[in-house]
């Protein structure tokens, strides 16, 4: 178990100005969050924090992660679209997503009701990973950075905007978020262009 999950369901993601109060959605998910960590945790995956939100990794892979919305707990697969999904569960984020499916959950007995439905395909994804299994990104030239990803996961507007640039716009996003090292200025980089993403707009329109 890791010191900084517990940190997490105490003050959030602390990446908005609700972190740490209550106001933050984590509090209003706090007993489905609880839940699915115990599940995320028997799948023997590392458990991380990376974006402020729980991450389960197997080699330095990410796998899924456990984190809070504004309606609903989930679980986000890294690679969703490959899970077989046979109990029809999965959500995409939006028409426009490519790879990350998650588990929603309103509710704790929801989470304890489908707990070994859940373990499943906690087992497939580790499975999939393990195989070497990769998406096949229709439009992206440049393999898309881990916090664009992270961030399409709790905004889905942005992902559907982004995926309706021309290849070229998208490309061009992909090139300026990668360059930082650090992760954070990946983060700040792609605050500041929401916006134009939004609008259609290129980096440099």
């Amino acid at each position: 178990m890791n010191p900084h999950v517990d940190k997490y369901l105490l003050d959030g993601c602390m990446r908005c100005p609700y972190g740490g109060t209550p106001q933050c959605k984590v509090h209003t998910w706090q007993a489905e969050l609880v839940l699915l960590r115990h599940l995320a945790l028997e799948s023997g995956l590392t458990e991380e924090v990376k974006w402020g939100v729980p991450c389960y990794t197997l080699g330095n892979k990410n796998i899924f992660m456990v984190t809070a919305f504004k309606h609903y707990a989930a679980l986000n697969f890294f690679k969703g679209v490959l899970l077989k999904d046979e109990a029809k569960l999965l959500t995409a984020h939006g028409e426009s997503s490519q790879s990350t499916r998650s588990l929603r959950f309103t509710s704790p007995d929801q989470v304890l009701q489908q707990q070994e439905v859940i373990k499943q395909y906690l087992q497939e994804a580790i499975e999939i990973e393990k195989a070497g299994l990769k998406v096949a990104f229709k439009k992206n030239l440049e393999p898309v950075p881990d916090e664009l990803l992270a961030t399409f996961a709790e905004h889905p507007d942005l992902q559907h905007a982004f995926y309706r640039l021309t290849p070229g716009r998208q490309r061009g996003y992909v090139l300026f978020f990668s360059q930082p090292k650090q992760t954070q200025t990946r983060f700040s980089r792609i605050a500041r262009c929401r916006e134009k993403i939004l609008q259609g707009m290129g980096l440099h329109d």
